[in-house]
């Protein structure tokens, strides 16, 4: 069933529900209403000359279903396309238009929203002919569902029962608002708990309407830190969204499937257990499940996923319900078959295993081509799988490689480290040196300039004590005034022995001053020692360095 013929049929509720005299006809205001709401939530752009113009006012009075169509198809269900709206809130707004008129849900027990599930989940396995039904097969086959996602054993005995009550729905089928009613009544269906049935709907109408083929935790590896993270999966045909909780509202990616993806099992490393990845054309995820058992069912769910993928399908149940169809129809086909062999002559009879005999070699023709498209398949995704392979080696070599190589710059970028680290510490023992050597230069000059002053304050009282003696000795050889002896015993002698002592000190300072010269000389030589030193270790460190 395509797109199309999915819309028509919530849109022939909304049209029903409009016509309130049952008279199959809807007046254009109403339909001029209608139209604009489709146009509004099918996102499609508005055509108000259009609307205005097959709508206008006239004498013809309302509009058939029939007349209807034509605009329809022309202005509305051509332009729509898949992916473009929320079909979700398509069939919502058709809900709304016909609950409010049919069905009274202040008088059920089912709550409004459990009452809409079911609804789009009638539209999905109702007939495809009008005034829409569901047949019992179907029915059965919904509420199976919901039994089993209750955890809930099947007893199709409410079924039954209703069935004996009114046969005619055995062939003409149940309406909606039947189906609703019984439903709620808990004619066919057992409810204990509301809340547990909400919850077991709410799954169902995730896996069918919104073809959510499976949804649960798991371990992904990220592709940038290469770390596991617990995330919320949710597979569909088409792709695989992963979430940060099963609330969906933090999208942390998604997974493009299409024809040469593979899924395949991957042995247990890195601390993970029940492993396996899911391959794309560019990308390698690997996934963790929580058990042997879950990991089965995910890499079963996403080979169904491929499958539907290259056989152009999107949805699986409507394929299962095409397959249901068809096995009715089959069933039917081959009683009436038998119903006929029996009244048929012999001859008829051969001409009809002829036939059977025709149609089996046809299967098996049939069955033969499919299997050698599947092997054909088969050996495209092992050579695409081995390619996909080939190419993470490359790149986990290359990633060696690289790792290598930053390894190796990060030791010499820590060994320039420490040589720079080296080099400053040398850098402030020769400053310090040098700072020495300075103040050992400018302690020897001034004790150089104290020894040459002493030295010619030395000089000077040298030659003052020789004067002094020379006057002596001239004084006691020249005839004289005789003066008192004791003034002359006491002047001359006092004289040179001040002299004398005098240089005396002098000498003493001299000595003390040549010896501090020579300690700071000892000490300026030290300092010229070390400043050599360590400015042969900076030259020595400064030769190792290169930019970068």
């Amino acid at each position: 069933m395509d797109l199309k013929a999915e819309l028509l049929k919530s849109i022939w509720y909304a049209f029903t529900s409009l016509d309130v005299e049952k008279c199959g006809k809807v007046s254009k205001s109403q339909l001029k209403v209608l139209s604009y709401n489709l146009y509004t939530v099918l996102n499609i752009p508005h055509d108000p000359v259009a609307l205005e113009e097959h709508f206008q006012d006239d004498d013809e009075g309302p509009v058939s279903n029939h007349g209807y169509m034509p605009y329809l198809n022309k202005y509305i269900l051509d332009k729509v396309k898949d992916g473009m709206f929320d079909k979700e809130k398509f069939d919502d707004l058709c809900w709304m238009m016909t609950s409010k008129k049919n069905f009274k849900v202040a008088a059920q027990r089912l709550s409004e929203r459990d009452c809409f599930k079911l609804f789009c989940l009638f539209n999905l396995l109702s007939e495809d002919r009008y005034p829409l039904v569901i047949i019992p097969e179907e029915a059965e086959y919904l509420l199976k569902k919901i039994s089993t996602a209750m955890n809930q054993e099947w007893d199709g005995k409410h079924l039954d029962e209703l069935i004996c009550l009114d046969p005619s729905g055995q062939d003409e089928g149940m309406s909606i608002w039947s189906f609703l009613e019984h439903m709620s009544e808990g004619r066919l269906l057992r409810v204990t708990n509301a809340e547990a049935f909400s919850l077991a709907l709410d799954e169902v109408f995730l896996e069918m309407y919104h073809n959510v083929l499976k949804r649960g935790y798991m371990w992904k590896k990220g592709h940038v830190r290469r770390n596991w993270t617990e995330r919320w999966f949710v597979l569909k045909p088409s792709s695989i969204e992963y979430f940060v909780s099963e609330d969906l509202k933090d999208k942390r990616g998604e997974v493009k499937l299409d024809k040469n993806c593979v899924v395949e099992p991957v042995p247990d490393r890195d601390g993970k257990r029940c492993m396996f990845c899911v391959k794309t054309h560019n990308k390698t995820f690997e996934i963790s499940a929580s058990d042997q058992k879950q990991k089965v069912e995910w890499i079963q769910a996403v080979q169904t996923a491929l499958r539907l993928l290259g056989e152009g399908k999107s949805s699986l149940h409507h394929e299962l319900k095409l397959k249901r169809r068809w096995q009715r129809e089959h069933s039917r086909s081959a009683r009436s078959s038998c119903s006929s062999q029996s009244s048929q002559s012999d001859e008829s009879s051969h001409q009809e295993m002829v036939r059977m005999e025709m149609g089996s070699q046809h299967a098996r023709e049939l069955e033969i081509r499919r299997r050698e498209q599947e092997e054909k398949e088969r050996k495209k995704q092992k050579e695409v799988q081995m390619d996909l392979e080939r190419q993470l080696k490359e790149a986990e070599m290359l990633r060696d490689s690289m790792k290598a190589e930053m390894q190796e710059r990060a030791k010499e970028a820590e060994q320039q480290k420490k040589r720079i680290a080296e080099l400053e510490l040398t850098q402030q023992k020769l400053e310090a040196a040098l700072n020495m050597e300075i103040q050992a230069r400018l302690e020897e000059e001034r004790a150089r300039l104290e020894l040459e002053r002493l030295l010619q304050a030395e000089e000077e009282k040298k030659k003052l004590f020789k004067l002094l003696q020379e006057q002596q000795a001239l004084q006691s050889l020249s005839p004289v005034p005789m003066e008192p002896p004791d003034s002359l015993n006491n002047r001359t002698p006092s004289a040179l022995y001040s002299a004398s002592q005098e240089l005396q000190d002098l000498q003493a300072s001299r000595q003390r001053s040549h010896q501090h010269l020579e300690e700071v000389q000892e000490k300026l030589r030290n300092a010229s020692q070390y400043v050599r030193h360590w400015n042969v270790q900076l030259n020595r460190l400064m030769t190792p360095i290169t930019p970068g």
